[in-house]
């Protein structure tokens, strides 16, 4: 398998945070210098070396495009260059793991060379993990570089017993990246020591100053783990050009110029979710009984309780065996007598909604609970069970979708999964978990649909020893051992085994195919830093946890989105944390894990403001289709007074609970009328304010459960409802170019209106009586008067590719963007010369606007042939959140239904009890219709009782309120295609179409389908 790679916005960005605080720099393809030949015979007059041209501008010009970029993010602004290491540029971009920023910081090698022509890069590394994590990096995006740029990048590792690639290195014109770890030079061997030393065999050279010669950018990969004394030191020796620097937790400060944080990373759906399912240990009053309550289950009949208790045999042995038990089940009964469980042990209730049992003594037992005599041995064979079952719930989810699930435990000793003492080898762990496996998975077919072929071969394909494999570090003998693991500093509890990186690196892909039979893997924890495989689902620490790994880190391994068979990542927004969550199965209860977890997050968020004070809006920039808007202080004060008004923020001016919930809601107060336009962006800055309830969310991983179809989903009524709109379709849009361009320059005369360049001429007098913190604040001077003039036509160097840039924004041919200009009125397109940036924004906006409105009157669908099959309500069917389900219901397809949101609920209440309807579904988020701005999913699907109503089938859609401030402009155009798709369904029928629409009520329901007068 090869993985692909995509052009992704957010990545976009990310690079061009970086490469425009350097716009304006010439375009310069390598300054040419003469290469020191050291003491050897001089092969030609000249030998040239290609080396980073310097900045041509000046400090205050990258400071004021540094603002720029901040500006445009909205990020602290920067007051000065911050120096580090001898450089005067130092640039921070802020990324949380799993995002992508080792691809980023080689789409920003490429663009720089584009823009720039810089050529001449070193990525520097803290460990040999992160190294070779980049090598890897390097030879998987070539090929998709190649396709974006027309070239390669020469890149290697750089070797004190290699340097004649050095010499490659500083001769090449074209782009060289050369990946080196802070060993090579900050460390005190021999070895580490040859790059300042002169070298007989590189003709009496010192290897750092050939490096140096090439004015190389640094670009430092987690830059706090190499802030040590000797690597600060070395740094200047490089004299780098720039420094950048990207990690998700930076500690020291320079200029920030991205931000991609934990929260951003979550919201914006960039990584997995993640669940926990936690193990607490207690005691119960008045008894010693072993007792673990696994989870619930959802059954056809009534919820089922998976308890491992202890058993006594037809043997006398006692034995832990994990049983499913039900209401009233008896403890003593089913344990053979047991003394332990003969006072009040039988079952009094299962609560799905909350995951608890209940016993008539009282006792009370959380899911993940164990109590009794509970050794450490006990919670490893759980912590394997759980693996295992969480394993194999999301293997069956998502083997149909072509996505192998691959699960990894980190251990502390190899002798735990290998032990050649044995006559096996197998170690305690190796042989629990095969045991375990075992009967897992024979519980697990025996469940399994009879029409669930190939899954079924699957799961009995391989047998149990063939399943899980251990990668650590091998000796000479080819045995598994464990590795040298570092004591002291930054790489405290990490290795340096290249070789052992090398096989985790060399099977990344090969693990990804369903072919592969390896699907648990077992590793040293310290070789923890080589394993970012995106199809990791869970993950199990069968370690004693110490200080040295922050759950952060742990989970970190594990945040990547997954791939499918074909390499193609699985990030469609609709669907992206229904298959991406990463379980992670700890060996502390969920409450420990989650709030030391979320603590780590908000330790690392330093650079998001706290407070949503008036100060903190004024200045912020807005950008509308118009252009940039700065918030003056009256529009802040607007701001924060919506925010007290409506309880949004609290007596701190922190952020409050209930601003999340009405947002989630979709329940928000209006903003102020002036406010409205802006309201998206308004909302975002208020969104970029820090508080407790935007944290990503840790779900409880015991908590989704398989909701089973019941037999309304078999009812003639849903079926034939169900064959009427499980057509899959594609959208076409047809229009006239020449009506395109007629409508467009018709626009562009009526609405183009261009604001004149202005200068404003400020005068002022120095303060009398200055001191400190006047001049630090700017406030030294004081404004005497002003004059604003309007400039003329504008005479600049600066060249416009005005087809060119109008082309793009619009995604038009430049052919029609030139019909469109040369057809708009003479005294319009001469505004062109007054304001080129506004001209160019506004004329873009305006040929958008009309692109965007004849694409949806144009838009058809045709059917195809091919439909949806029902196992998205089945095989495919996520585990649900049973905290959000509703009660026992009996006309929905399922027995409960899971919810979004309060008007959700109702809405399923109100269908439940009316006599008119027979079934209806909340429609699987599998189910989608393409339209131009992403994937639709409806809510409802519901039948109504032949004879009561006009429409007898329906889709609904479900929304609080119809203002139009609510619903966004995306959600309309994504409603006003839905209709058209139901309006060419219904012609495929002579009789009983579906009608769709949206409501906000039942109620609302009622009026559009039309009782039938009785």
């Amino acid at each position: 398998m090869k993985l692909k790679f995509k052009v992704q916005p957010y990545q976009t960005n990310s690079v061009e945070s970086v490469v425009d605080c350097f716009a304006g720099q010439p375009m310069i393809n390598g300054t040419t210098y003469r290469i020191d030949p050291g003491r050897k015979a001089q092969a030609s007059a000249f030998e040239e070396g290609f080396k980073n041209a310097d900045l041509a501008l000046t400090d205050l010009q990258v400071l004021a495009n540094i603002k720029d970029v901040q500006r445009r993010q909205n990020l602290p602004m920067s007051d000065r260059l911050v120096s580090s290491a001898g450089c005067k540029f130092n640039l921070d971009v802020e990324m949380e793991t799993g995002t992508g920023k080792t691809y980023c910081y080689i789409k920003t090698i490429f663009e720089m060379n584009k823009r720039y022509g810089w050529s001449k890069f070193i990525v520097m590394v803290p460990s040999i993990a992160i190294r070779e994590g980049i090598y890897k990096s390097l030879q998987i995006t070539a090929d998709h570089f190649t396709e974006s740029y027309g070239k390669k990048a020469r890149f290697f590792i750089y070797n004190s017993k290699r340097l004649h690639e050095l010499e490659s290195f500083s001769s090449d014109a074209g782009i060289n990246v050369m990946v080196i770890n802070i060993q090579a030079f900050n460390a005190r061997g021999a070895d580490n020591r040859r790059i300042y030393d002169e070298l007989d065999d590189f003709q009496s050279r010192k290897p750092i100053d050939v490096i140096a010669s090439n004015r190389p950018i640094l670009i430092l990969d987690e830059p706090q783990k190499m802030e040590g004394v000797a690597t600060m030191e070395a740094l200047p020796k490089f004299k780098p050009l720039m420094i950048l620097r990207y990690s998700a937790t930076h500690k020291r400060q320079h200029n920030r110029v991205h931000r991609l944080d934990a929260v951003d990373a979550y919201n914006q759906k960039l990584v997995k979710k993640i669940a926990v399912r936690g193990i607490h240990t207690r005691g119960l009053a008045g008894t010693n009984a072993y007792l673990y309550l696994e989870g619930i289950d959802i059954s056809k009949k009534a919820p089922v309780a998976r308890i491992e208790l202890e058993m006594q045999l037809k043997s006398g042995e006692i034995k832990r065996q994990l049983k499913q038990l039900e209401f009233r089940d008896d403890l003593f009964t089913e344990s053979g007598e047991l003394d332990q469980y003969r006072d009040g042990f039988a079952i009094s209730q299962i609560d799905a909604r909350n995951d608890t049992v209940e016993f008539t003594n009282g006792a009370v037992l959380r899911a993940g609970d164990a109590t009794g005599d509970i050794s450490e041995r006990d919670i490893r064979r759980i912590q394997i069970r759980e693996t295992i079952k969480a394993h194999l719930d999301k293997e069956k989810q998502l083997f149909a979708q072509g996505i192998k699930v691959l699960s990894l435990f980190f251990i502390d000793e190899v002798v735990k999964y290998r032990d050649y003492s044995q006559s096996d080898e197998k170690g305690e762990y190796a042989r629990v978990f095969e045991e375990e496996y075992v009967l897992l998975k024979d519980e697990y077919l025996s469940e399994l649909a009879l029409d669930n072929e190939m899954y079924r071969a699957f799961l009995e394909r391989d047998p149990v020893t063939k399943v899980h494999e251990g990668y650590f570090s091998i000796d000479k003998q080819k045995r598994l051992v464990d590795p040298d693991i570092k004591k002291t500093g930054e790489d405290k509890g990490l290795s340096d085994d290249t070789d052992a990186y090398d096989l985790i690196l060399k099977n990344k892909e090969r693990l990804l195919s369903q072919d592969e039979p390896v699907r648990f893997i077992f590793s040293h924890s310290a070789l923890r830093e080589g394993w970012d495989n995106p199809n990791v689902f869970v993950m199990c620490m069968l370690k004693h946890s110490d200080n040295t790994i922050s759950r952060r880190q742990e989970v970190g391994r594990g945040l990547r989105l997954s791939v499918d068979q074909h390499g193609d990542r699985m990030d469609h927004p609709a669907v992206v944390h229904d298959i991406n969550v990463l379980t992670v199965v700890a060996s502390e209860s969920y409450k420990d894990f989650v709030s030391g977890l979320q603590k780590e997050i908000v330790d690392t968020l330093s650079s998001r403001p706290r407070k949503a004070t008036e100060a903190y809006f004024t200045g912020k920039t807005l950008t509308t289709e118009s252009g940039p808007v700065e918030i003056t202080p009256a529009m802040a004060k607007q701001i924060y007074r919506y925010l007290v008004k409506n309880d949004y923020s609290d007596d701190t001016d922190q952020i409050s609970t209930a601003y999340h919930q009405a947002k989630e809601a979709g329940a928000l107060a209006d903003l102020p009328d002036d406010l409205k336009p802006h309201s998206d962006q308004i909302f975002q800055l208020i969104d970029s304010v820090f508080s407790d309830a935007q944290l990503p969310k840790v779900e409880d991983g015991r908590k989704p459960k398989t909701n089973p179809l019941n037999n309304n989903f078999e009812k003639k009524e849903f079926q034939d409802l169900w064959s009427r709109i499980n057509r899959k379709a594609v959208y076409r849009v047809e229009f006239d170019s020449d009506e395109l361009i007629r409508k467009c320059v018709s626009a562009l005369d009526s609405q183009l209106r261009v604001t004149p360049l202005q200068y404003t001429v400020h005068t002022g007098i120095q303060g009398d009586g200055l001191t400190d913190e006047q001049l630090k604040s700017g406030d030294g001077f004081k404004v005497t008067g002003s004059t604003t003039e309007q400039g003329g036509s504008v005479h600049s160097l600066v060249k416009y590719d005005l087809l060119g840039k109008i082309a793009e924004n619009t995604e038009l041919t430049r052919k029609t963007a030139a019909e469109v200009l040369t057809g708009v009125a003479a005294s319009v397109f001469g505004q062109f010369r007054e304001n080129p940036e506004h001209f160019i924004s506004e004329a873009s906006r305006i040929i958008a606007e009309q692109k965007a409105t004849m694409v949806i009157e144009r838009l058809a669908y045709d059917g195809l042939s091919e439909r949806y099959d029902v196992d998205i309500f089945t095989a495919n069917q996520t585990g649900q959140d049973f905290s959000k389900a509703s009660a026992k219901l009996k006309n929905h397809v399922y027995d409960y239904v899971v919810t979004d949101s309060d008007i959700e609920r109702r809405f399923a209440d109100e269908l439940d009890a009316s006599s008119e309807v027979v079934v209806y579904a909340k429609l699987p988020r599998g189910f989608l219709i393409p339209t131009p701005v992403g994937d639709y999913n409806p809510d409802w699907a519901i039948a109504f009782r032949e004879g009561s109503v006009k429409h007898i089938y329906f889709v609904a859609e479900t929304k609080g309120t119809m203002s139009s401030m609510k619903l966004r402009e995306i959600e309309n155009t994504k409603i006003e295609c839905a209709r058209k798709f139901f309006d060419e369904i219904g012609r495929r029928v002579t009789e009983d179409r579906v009608k769709y629409d949206v409501v906000t009520s039942y109620e609302k329901l009622m009026d559009i389908i039309g009782r039938v007068a009785a």
